[in-house]
């Protein structure tokens, strides 16, 4: 590997990045206690402006070292689909009318569960919601299950050990629950086109292996902390006038166009200004669109975007000499510094890779998005909607990664041994 100074110095930036999504705790303890300069460490501990503001940083560098035209091209070479489409899906998939529908959804499975409304509405958000990702996308139910939560568990205060438990089962339930199809997951996508793999043949081979360790990591979590789930009282009913069917209709199809064309940013995008001119129109039918939420979740993929893009020069050689058990494993703990979704793109560059190798690095990259915040692109959503219920407003990276290591180990068992 012979990298370029911009190489070398996007990396040490990358990693200065990595470092730093570690550290927000403490930025957001300083803006507490020093709050003389509350804005700043604001700032500084918002995990979904950090690879943001460190792209920055390598943009600003690349204009000084090679000139402003070169550092603009580059931009310029970055594809952004990701990040619109999060954004466009996130606010879309949070409005009052989706919410309502998908609500419905949970209360009439979780009246299947003989369990009390509280412990039985929990489990259905954690294994239902993440395997409907498969098809209305990851980042779609993400936003889903967060927001359910949130409003349904995480408003009541609950106790940390099951907010963080929470937290790592759902990240990890997302980003394997949606291999059920072809086009729902990030790392998926990524290769489905190249690699000639389609719903039938992701299904067949990693859905309903994805499947049952949603199920098993919903069963678990809520078995561990069913005394403090069935102790919550039943929500009361909402006063609020029911959205009317016709809206939630048409709420529907606007939300099933923008994954219909998914990369398409024209057509998505289109429809998401479709929808902001319905909902200012028919305000009675909506709460506060996470219009902030949305844009710092795409600053942050943006971000990862245009840092990830100087990362190949020792991603692809790595990943390229391992051999499939390795490159699983690999995989695995290198998704939990870099997006999956990189991971199994770079992989898909390399040409001559056997069935197995190719199965490896998915199944990999999928097992460790619950790991860490930047692992898997829905996870920055799903931080940004239940953060807030944290003490100071943060999560800490650590206690993720620990509440997220069980979750993971049974997606590692379902991969590997089913």
């Amino acid at each position: 590997m012979n990298p370029t100074t911009i190489q070398l110095v996007g990396a040490i930036l990358f990693a200065l990045a990595i470092i730093h999504t570690f550290s927000t705790k403490i930025f957001e303890h300083l803006a507490h206690t020093r709050p003389s300069h509350a804005g700043l460490w604001h700032l500084l501990g918002e995990v979904e402006a950090v690879f943001g503001l460190w792209a920055i940083v390598l943009v600003v560098f690349m204009g000084i070292v090679l000139g402003t035209e070169t550092a603009v091209e580059y931009l310029d070479s970055r594809n952004y689909t990701e990040p619109m489409f999060v954004f466009a899906i996130m606010v879309v998939a949070a409005s009052r009318p989706v919410m309502q529908f998908a609500s419905a959804i949970v209360r009439i499975v979780a009246r299947l569960i003989p369990a009390n409304e509280p412990l039985a509405v929990y489990f259905t958000i954690m294994a239902v919601v993440p395997l409907l990702g498969s098809f209305i996308t990851e980042p779609a139910a993400m936003t889903l299950a967060a927001l359910m939560l949130r409003d349904r568990y995480y408003s009541r205060g609950l106790p940390p050990r099951l907010m963080y438990a929470t937290l790592g089962v759902l990240f990890v339930n997302i980003s394997i629950g949606g291999t059920l199809t072809n086009f729902a997951a990030p790392p998926v996508l990524m290769v489905a086109t190249t690699w000639a793999w389609d719903s039938a043949f992701m299904m067949t081979h990693f859905g309903w292996k994805a499947s049952v360790a949603v199920l098993i990591n919903a069963i678990v979590v809520s078995a561990a902390f069913r005394r403090e789930l069935s102790a919550l009282t039943s929500l009361a009913q909402s006063t609020e006038r029911p959205v009317p069917y016709t809206m939630v209709a048409v709420h529907l199809v606007l939300l099933s166009l923008i994954v219909l064309f998914a990369h398409h940013p024209p057509v998505f995008l289109g429809v998401f200004l479709l929808f902001m001119g319905l909902a200012t129109a028919y305000p009675q039918f909506q709460e506060r669109l996470i219009l902030r939420e949305g844009l710092m979740v795409a600053f942050f993929l943006a971000g990862l975007v245009v840092l990830g893009g100087q990362q190949a020069w020792w991603l692809q050689p790595l990943l390229a000499g391992m051999d499939a058990n390795a490159v699983y494993f690999g995989a695995t703990a290198l998704t939990a510094i870099t997006d999956n979704a990189a991971l199994t793109y770079l992989a898909s560059l390399v040409e001559g890779l056997s069935d197995e190798f190719k199965y490896a690095v998915v199944a990999g990259a999928v097992t460790g998005g619950g790991l860490t915040v930047i692992a898997n692109a829905p996870n920055p959503a799903g931080m940004s909607i239940l953060r807030k219920n944290f003490d100071e407003e943060a999560v800490n990276p650590l206690g993720l990664l620990v509440s997220a290591l069980p979750p993971t180990l049974v997606a590692i068992a379902a991969f590997r041994l089913l």
